[in-house]
């Protein structure tokens, strides 16, 4: 049943098949909303959502998956740019392809969708749009200059968008998750967790639920006048930026 987003949206959630994408997809889900999530290689395996195949770096398959949602569950309402990827080196090492790679992925894909779903939008006086950043945005790592890069370049995006379509009903805002609890981080050692844990203010990591609480709130009709905003999903670790 529908709470904050009513009536039913239809939302779009690209890396949609495991950690963050999956969780939001599942509390939209939840809500009563039609679902779509893309993935690239790992399937997604979830009752009620329409998983799309999609490498969104490329401007065809990115062009096709809006059109299959379109198709199957009317134009897109809600879009949550969350798929990412990592290249990680550092800087003098990095390869031209690690870095635009990742650009490509994390950055000019959020670009390439937006532009593919706000005419609709337009046409609806209605849209949300939230980019899944990252605390690393505005903190910076070692070895991550593509990945900083990107996730600090979304933030311009989307402000630039939230300017541009705000007069059309079009809301656009950034989550930036600190440390989650996803597969990149199960692989890493208990005592480096613990260690990364005892960084953060509020002394844990966080859920993927609890991001994707903060996306689904964005995407609400209570968030109407909430636009350009950058809300950290973070215990605190990126205050002060």
């Amino acid at each position: 049943m529908t709470s904050d987003l009513a009536p039913a949206r239809t939302v779009l959630i690209t890396g949609g098949s495991r950690g963050i994408g999956l969780a939001c997809a599942h509390a939209f889900a939840a809500e009563g909303h039609r679902v779509a999530v893309t993935f690239s290689s790992t399937p997604v395996d979830a009752e009620g959502l329409l998983a799309v195949k999609c490498d969104v770096s490329d401007p065809a398959q990115a062009e096709a998956a809006v059109a299959e949602v379109d198709a199957q569950m009317g134009p897109v309402e809600v879009l949550v740019a969350n798929a990412g990827i990592t290249r990680d080196g550092l800087l003098v090492r990095m390869s031209e392809d690690d870095f635009t790679s990742v650009i490509e992925t994390n950055l000019t894909a959020t670009w390439r969708l937006a532009k593919l779903v706000v005419p609709k939008m337009m046409k609806a006086r209605w849209g949300r749009l939230v980019a899944v950043s990252s605390v690393g945005a505005y903190l910076g790592a070692p070895g991550q200059s593509n990945y900083a890069a990107s996730k600090a370049g979304l933030i311009g995006l989307t402000r630039a968008i939230a300017r541009e379509y705000g007069p059309r009903g079009i809301t656009a805002n950034v989550v930036a998750p600190g440390p989650i609890d996803t597969d990149m981080l199960a692989t890493m050692p208990d005592d480096r967790r613990a260690a990364l844990g005892a960084q953060i203010p509020v002394g844990r990591i966080g859920t993927p639920a609890e991001v994707a609480a903060a996306v689904t709130f964005l995407a609400s009709e209570q968030a109407a006048f909430i636009t350009g905003a950058v809300v950290p999903v973070d215990g605190g670790l990126g205050m002060g930026f």
